[in-house]
């Protein structure tokens, strides 16, 4: 699974970094998904591989314009640019309600292809094609939030061992079970496809929060997962002086709860603009919430930065890649 982060600023761009995005594909393909679109992510996206023509689902984690103000800029040049091919939107509620007046009371009232929306902040939400499969967890923030895990579908293969062990003759029969039809043997035995196909390598799997002031919500999912990808917009100190109001997560809070989960590999993101790159460009750099992290976490810990692309490789290793 590769993931390039598009925006990794909280509230408000700065020279080096945009709201919040991120694309996700599944390793080389050229189709993804899209997790969260604050405003500039279509310009974002002209330094990537990823077009609007091949972008499958939109995720949206809530409302707050740094997460969703890029929404109708990216609908109305993937009109332009052709698209015929539908598109799915899972949010929450009030982002189907933003997209459709932007549709009625703007030119984009002659959308060329259909969107779909699915409510995400419903209990029964699941989203499924034939790469992944995609279910939300609500969060802790000043409005309806939620994070995603999505979890790749991989391809199915026929076990040979099993197929000689059963005696079933090598050739059509074979192709049949790998397309996942059963089959019926000469000596009246039946076979079905589940009881010699495995995926061909161990599921991958990605959590994508959104914001969120209580990371140890996500503990369950990341007992199961591979990665996750979290906001960490201040550092302890910082939270201690502006206060709880904001409802965001410290670089300290996601470790903490990423170590107690077992968590594997961590990615933090959403940095307030406070943060600047290096030491000696301001009062707070980076490293303060990486540091910060460090000190609760010891697996792979890593800090977002705009077009910074990783991928979760098959052996569940993560790689840093050029895209």
């Amino acid at each position: 699974m590769r993931f390039t982060f598009l925006g990794t600023s909280a509230g408000v761009p700065t020279r080096q970094r945009n709201v919040t995005a991120l694309a996700l594909a599944i390793d080389d393909s050229r189709d993804w998904y899209l997790v969260d679109c604050g405003e500039g992510t279509q310009q974002q996206l002209l330094h990537t591989r990823y077009s609007s023509a091949r972008l499958r689902a939109i995720f949206i984690t809530h409302v707050h314009g740094d997460h969703c103000y890029g929404l109708p800029g990216l609908i109305a040049s993937a009109n332009m640019s052709g698209r015929k091919d539908p598109l799915t939107i899972c949010a929450p509620d009030g982002i189907e309600q933003f997209v459709r007046a932007v549709i009625e009371h703007t030119d984009l009232s002659r959308l060329r292809y259909p969107i779909h929306f699915l409510r995400s902040d419903a209990p029964d939400f699941r989203y499924s094609d034939a790469r992944i499969e995609v279910s939300a967890t609500a969060l802790s923030h000043r409005v309806p939030c939620f994070s995603y895990r999505l979890e790749e579908r991989p391809r199915v293969t026929v076990d040979p061992d099993k197929l000689t062990a059963l005696q079933v003759p090598r050739g059509p029969l074979w192709g049949e079970l790998q397309a996942g039809r059963s089959i019926a043997l000469d000596d009246g035995r039946r076979i079905e496809p589940d009881d010699v196909r495995h995926p061909a390598w161990p599921a991958r799997s990605v959590i994508v929060a959104g914001d969120n002031d209580q990371p140890e919500l996500l503990i369950g999912d990341m007992a199961r997962s591979d990665l996750m990808i979290h906001e960490a917009t201040f550092t302890e100190d910082v939270l201690a002086q502006v206060g709880p109001q904001y409802m965001h997560s410290t670089a300290a809070m996601v470790a903490k709860a990423a170590s107690t989960a077992g968590l594997r590999h961590l990615a933090l993101t959403h940095f307030s603009q406070r943060y600047r790159a290096s030491e000696t460009a301001g009062e707070h750099c980076v490293d303060d919430l990486r540091r910060e992290a460090a000190e609760h976490f010891n697996g792979a810990l890593l800090m977002a930065n705009d077009f910074a692309c990783y991928e979760l490789q098959r052996d569940k290793s993560l790689k840093h890649i050029t895209d």
